[in-house]
């Protein structure tokens, strides 16, 4: 338990240049209490006191601006930066060595049944109020550009931007314009 504290507070100094010191992220980085009452109240959703982990999810919203739900499973070292608004649904997965900026909503289309909420790949990095919506999957190491809205699956290793989304680099490399199309490829 201790590591995993050491390793959420080791992710905010890797990834927030302005953290200054481990008693100041502690004491006031909302993205990593998000974290922490997500920890909580998602081994209580496990055991079935379903109840009070929305309990838990609700102080923790009302206290960060950050709405996970308990049902969510988050990967080690997650960073969320600036997390006000962000929402994460019911049956998201976020990899591990994520990182999410403030109004990024991982949602549902409202049309589906199951497995209704994006699977986020190890080492994406999504941006600013980025939407991504539906059962799809953000590949490893992909990057969401701001303000996008994601409705298909990105590939790992890509740079997806606008509305809707579509890959305008893959490995590395631009896509030549007359190389894509409406399915991201």
């Amino acid at each position: 338990m201790a590591s995993r504290l050491r390793e959420d507070i080791a992710a905010v100094k890797k990834h927030d240049p302005a953290a200054r010191t481990t008693l100041e992220i502690v004491l006031t980085y909302p993205g990593l209490h998000a974290i922490w009452f997500h920890r909580l109240a998602h081994v209580l959703h496990r055991n079935n006191l379903r109840l009070l982990a929305k309990i838990i999810a609700t102080i923790s919203r009302l206290l960060t601006g950050i709405e996970i739900h308990p049902g969510a499973k988050l990967g080690r070292r997650l960073f969320i930066d600036h997390g006000m608004g962000i929402v994460i649904g019911e049956t998201a997965e976020v990899g591990e060595d994520v990182v999410l900026f403030h109004g990024v909503t991982l949602g549902g289309t409202g049309k589906d049944k199951g497995k209704r909420h994006p699977t986020i790949g190890n080492g994406a990095y999504i941006s600013a109020y980025a939407q991504i919506l539906g059962p799809i999957t953000i590949g490893d190491h992909s990057k969401i550009g701001a303000s996008s809205v994601v409705l298909a699956s990105v590939p790992a290793h890509a740079t997806a931007v606008g509305i809707p989304a579509k890959v305008v680099k893959l490995n590395g490399e631009k896509i030549k314009k007359e190389h894509t199309n409406d399915s991201n490829l």
